[in-house]
């Protein structure tokens, strides 16, 4: 498992929200309060974030604990800006790929981040990677299940599917694949947040008159306002307003013959 969280707001430092509450995504590093499978998440860390008059967000990422970064907390406590997204990595596999395999992934305005795991991983997903053009297997940043889940995720979204839909249908596509895998994917643009709540938890943290929303695997304090999005959940957010969309389990499939 992971922990990820993405945030939409006013600019401020990424340490007020990564590093400063008591229970931040810096220490759910070691001490996740809410985390269901695994208990540390020492297997890599990154952060993205975007910048005025550039919609192409900027990216650290290290292969070790994030507590082992000497640099990660300077690098927080400066850099400011009104969106952002962060990982600590708890792999399904661990050593695979190292730097390459911590979220978050990017493309264009895009991050991505998976919290969970695949079932049956590798052979489970063979059918729906034959789905990709050969180019875009060759072009995975890492041979880890979150970089292929990216992978499907990114070809819906080049193809013209609108962010919420693809996030979705790449839910549905997996699930039905790999049954008891937990997607609990996160997606930012610089100005909305798109996520599925699937196999653990995702809160939300919603401040209209401050004009913020903070998604997240678990809360970072114990401020009233965050909110659990239900098991089986589409949520998308913007400063302003979060939508809450239940999804289906896939259809089972037919056992082949």
């Amino acid at each position: 498992m992971c922990r990820h969280l993405a945030y939409v707001g006013l600019p401020l430092p990424l340490g007020e929200v990564l590093v400063r509450p008591p229970h931040s995504l810096y220490v759910q590093s070691w001490a996740p309060r809410r985390q269901r499978h695994g208990t540390v998440n020492a297997d890599g860390f990154g952060v993205g974030w975007y910048v005025d008059d550039d919609p192409v967000p900027g990216r650290y990422r290290r292969a070790g604990p994030v507590w082992g970064d000497l640099s990660f907390a300077d690098l927080a406590r400066v850099v400011r800006s009104g969106a952002f997204l962060a990982a600590v990595r708890d792999a399904t596999r661990a050593g695979a790929d190292g730097e390459a395999a911590a979220a978050p992934f990017t493309y264009g305005p895009w991050l991505f981040s998976h919290n969970g795991m695949v079932a049956g991983w590798p052979d489970s997903l063979a059918g729906p990677a034959r789905s990709l053009p050969t180019e875009e297997l060759l072009s995975l940043e890492a041979r880890c299940d979150s970089a292929l889940v990216w992978a499907l995720l990114l070809h819906r979204l080049r193809s013209g599917d609108e962010l919420p839909q693809a996030l979705a249908d790449t839910v549905t596509e997996v699930a039905a694949a790999a049954p008891r895998s937990r997607l609990n994917l996160l997606v930012t643009d610089g100005s909305t947040i798109t996520a599925t709540a699937w196999g653990d938890s995702l809160w939300y943290l919603h401040e209209p008159a401050a004009g913020r929303t903070v998604v997240a695997s678990e809360p970072y304090d114990d401020t009233p306002g965050w909110r659990e999005a239900p098991d089986r959940t589409l949520l998308t957010a913007s400063r302003t307003d979060v939508l809450l969309t239940p999804m289906k389990d896939p259809e089972p499939k037919e056992p082949l013959a």
